[in-house]
């Protein structure tokens, strides 16, 4: 599983394709760039896994009741819009239509890049979503990393 860090700026061109920058297409592993998959993400941001790691992320959807309906509503949402993509030789990665128009990503975009994945915002709800003030980021803080620790030691 890869560990993706960074946060790139980028364009979304009249075809609907983002080029991936250099330095995030060798986060990449070996093989992986022709098998990506891009989906809706949580806050209007689109998020882009391997193949591998989106086989991971849908496995967690096997526990749920599909005889639940709200269930079956978020497996469904979840999966909406579910792609696989891959570069092409100029590093490009064409963004469906439909994923485009849900982020309303339009022409500037950044590339989030944590963990095993790598989320595509515009840059408006990006820069809107990391506006915090510095005391209330402290307070966040102090109440998830508390949260990690009764779990992890209790």
């Amino acid at each position: 599983m890869p560990k993706f860090i960074g946060e790139f700026e980028g364009k979304i061109d009249a075809k609907g394709r983002v080029v991936i920058p250099v330095g995030l297409k060798k986060q990449l592993p070996e093989g992986a760039s022709n098998h990506l998959v891009i989906n809706r993400g949580f806050d209007k941001c689109l998020v882009i896994y391997t193949r591998d790691d989106w086989e991971k992320e849908t496995q967690k959807l096997e526990g749920l009741d599909s005889f639940n309906k709200i269930d079956r509503q978020f497996i469904r949402v979840f999966n909406n819009g579910a792609s696989e993509v891959g570069l092409d030789t100029a590093n490009r990665l064409l963004v469906p239509k439909k994923l485009a128009t849900y982020a309303e990503i339009t022409n500037d975009v950044v590339l989030y890049a944590y963990d095993n994945k790598i989320e595509m915002w515009s840059k408006n709800h990006y820069e809107a979503q990391m506006t915090i003030d510095p005391d209330e980021f402290s307070k966040m803080a102090e109440e998830v990393m508390s949260r990690r620790n009764i779990i992890t030691n209790g």
